[in-house]
């Protein structure tokens, strides 16, 4: 039923209110059923739209990200989005623990920063498989030394590489890593009152369980808020699949190697005959020496052709299109 009503059904509801049939009470409550809490203090700023294409952006970097993880560090990993959430600034560092690893980054060409904070647990179990152990965290947790952190930050960079070919249909974005924090409550990227929505990765590296979050405020991507949609997502790919990739495509194909083999003729033996075969004996085909021969490419049988020589070598004349039917890929 659309919000506004058309005068045929504003001549309805007075005709029922003058009958009797309904009181002033029930549309009263009919009304009271629809309203929906504002909270003017924190505004959903993103559409259940963006948010839709924002799950869609960084599923695709989930996969990315867990291949990359498991060649690196050699074992099962296992990333997938858990969930999306607007909130503010200080409802977001208020959630996540002390200490914990901050990574602030870039994301070029827009203008200013965003978290990516990863539980100590999925943090020093990377560093503990990159230094050649099991992947097991310590029992307390502590803040990294120098060289973890110098190990860790090469990783986070990479991990941040991923997200150019995540966010490639939407904008053409370089995130690079600022500085690395363990303490959430020296971080101030924006206002505390500021939206922002907050991408949850659940992480399984080994027998390792945490948490990756991805905060990007309002701010940032407001620039290109009206590109996350999924018609602009969906019709971006599409360009790219009829150019760039549909080239690269094609010029993958031409350079492939497909095998041809020509088909002289079928026959059946037993196999004592076959046991029984000696040399000088001649197997008689079930073509006729000027009958056309099939020409096969790969598995399928595509042309037919007459035999002959090529200079001193053996060749085939294509004569024609095979066209018996269609194959299938089982046959």
């Amino acid at each position: 039923m659309s919000d506004i009503l058309s005068q045929a059904e504003i001549d309805a509801l007075l005709a029922a209110l003058a009958s009797g049939q309904v009181t002033p009470e029930d549309v009263k409550d009919d009304l009271t059923s629809k309203i929906r809490v504002y909270d003017f203090k924190r505004p959903n700023k993103f559409s259940k739209d963006q948010i839709h294409t924002l799950q869609v952006i960084y599923e695709n970097y989930c996969r990315s990200l867990t291949t990359y993880l498991a060649a690196n560090l050699r074992t099962l990993v296992q990333i997938s989005v858990q969930s999306l959430d607007q909130l503010t600034y200080e409802e977001f560092i208020r959630s996540i623990p002390n200490p914990t690893i901050v990574n602030i980054f870039t994301m070029s060409p827009l203008n200013g920063n965003g978290i990516m904070e990863i539980h100590p647990n999925i943090a020093f179990a990377v560093i503990d498989r990159l230094f050649g152990g099991t992947g097991n965290p310590p029992d307390k947790i502590r803040g990294l030394t120098e060289i973890e952190q110098s190990v860790f930050q090469r990783t986070t960079r990479r991990m941040l590489d991923s997200f150019t070919e995540a966010w490639d249909n939407i904008a053409q974005v370089k995130a690079r890593l600022e500085m690395i924090e363990t303490n959430p409550q020296f971080i101030q990227i924006v206002a505390p009152t500021e939206m922002v929505v907050v991408i949850t990765l659940a992480c399984k590296i080994g027998d390792v369980e945490g948490m990756i979050n991805i905060c990007l405020p309002y701010i940032l991507l407001e620039p290109i808020i009206s590109k996350l949609s999924a018609h602009f997502w969906f019709s971006n790919a599409a360009k790219e699949r009829t150019t760039e990739q549909l080239e690269a495509l094609r010029n993958r194909l031409e350079r492939a190697l497909v095998p041809i083999t020509v088909l002289l003729g079928r026959t059946t033996l037993s196999v004592s005959e076959l046991l029984d075969l000696q040399l000088g004996d001649v197997i008689q085909l079930d073509n006729r020496a000027d009958s056309e021969l099939e020409v096969l490419i790969g598995q399928r049988v595509k042309y037919l052709a007459r035999p002959g020589l090529s200079g001193s070598k053996l060749g085939i004349q294509i004569t024609a299109t095979y066209e018996k039917g269609v194959e299938t890929d089982d046959e």
